[in-house]
């Protein structure tokens, strides 16, 4: 496969999850984006944490009163003549319920050439409105607006689903031509991502693997010490089946500690795993990479040589990511 660019904007995406019927299968909306780029394979890499936000407003009998809890709220305050204790009676005699949004963000991965970058990441919010709480605790009421739309104890009740779930796209990523900018802001050295992406593509796994189906760069963003934004790449493993924790290499040299490893890398799918979870800082102890570099400065040899360089170049400038 030769790497490419992936000709798919973000309005396709967003007219082909409003086309997947409410409640049908990831399956058929991974079937939907295949059709989209037939010339590349896509898999679903990774379902996200559970995640919600506030929903809206339904009566006693699911009736719906509003969509947006925080649109009907200060609007109702307002017919109310602004007054909270106005609001919280018309709110307890009508019963009115408070819902929440939960969802769980999709991580599609298009696969457009064989180098550890070359793959563009889609992220699709997959969400369910269900039944949160009564708006109104009738034997703590909120002292403000901002307690009415989200209390600190809410007076939650027993959930249950309005409609099925729904899908939104989210955004799109060309990771290598995100990295280029990343790169740029970065100069001097490699930044830790792309050194991570540079090992895998002249390692032993890079030779047989595609980095997405274990691994995922996905952009995010924190505010920095002056409240500025910062945008900058994370490394996300993928891996879904329990691997051992390799942490304890006392006493453990030349065959034995590389059965140890030969184990971790099998269970891992790919050769010289082990050397990316521990850059990771997951399952695998930096002492791994002190014990195998003293064994292949004592002559022990089980290392392919291009494994070994990435090796002694860590141990030489060790990072993590």
């Amino acid at each position: 496969m030769t790497e490419s660019r992936l000709a798919l904007a973000g309005q396709e995406i967003t007219d082909c999850c409003k086309k997947i019927i409410p409640g049908q299968t990831d399956d058929l909306l991974l079937n939907k984006l295949q059709s989209l780029v037939p010339d590349y394979p896509i898999h679903l890499a990774l379902t996200g944490d559970e995640w919600y936000r506030l929903g809206g407003v339904v009566d006693m009998d699911g009736k719906r009163i509003a969509n947006d809890l925080i649109e009907w709220v200060e609007r109702t305050y307002l017919e109310c003549g602004q007054n909270l204790q106005t609001l919280i009676d018309y709110t307890l005699e009508q019963k009115l319920i408070a819902t929440k949004q939960t969802g769980k963000t999709l991580y599609f991965v298009v696969q457009t050439g064989n180098s550890a970058e070359d793959f563009t990441l889609i992220e699709i919010d997959k969400t369910s409105e269900v039944s949160d709480r009564m708006l109104v605790d009738e034997n703590n009421p909120p002292e403000d607006l901002e307690e009415f739309i989200d209390p600190l104890q809410p007076f939650c009740i027993e959930s249950y689903c309005f409609g099925h779930s729904r899908y939104t796209y989210r955004r799109k990523t060309d990771v290598k031509l995100f990295m280029e900018v990343i790169n740029e802001r970065h100069p001097g050295e490699a930044h830790p991502v792309q050194r991570f992406m540079n090992d895998w593509n002249r390692s032993s796994a890079g030779q047989k693997c595609c980095m997405s189906d274990d691994w995922l760069i996905r952009p995010y963003s924190h505010t920095g010490r002056f409240g500025e934004q910062i945008v900058n790449a994370e490394i996300i493993n993928t891996h879904k089946n329990n691997l051992p924790h390799l942490e304890n290499f006392s006493g453990k040299k030349g065959s034995a500690l590389n059965n140890v490893l030969n184990r971790f890398d099998r269970q891992a799918g790919y050769s010289f795993a082990w050397f990316f979870y521990m850059v990771k800082g997951k399952l695998v102890s930096t002492h791994s990479a002190d014990s195998v570099y003293q064994d292949i400065s004592n002559d022990y040899a089980y290392l392919p040589e291009r494994d070994e360089k990435i090796l002694r170049d860590w141990i030489a400038k060790p990072y993590n990511v």
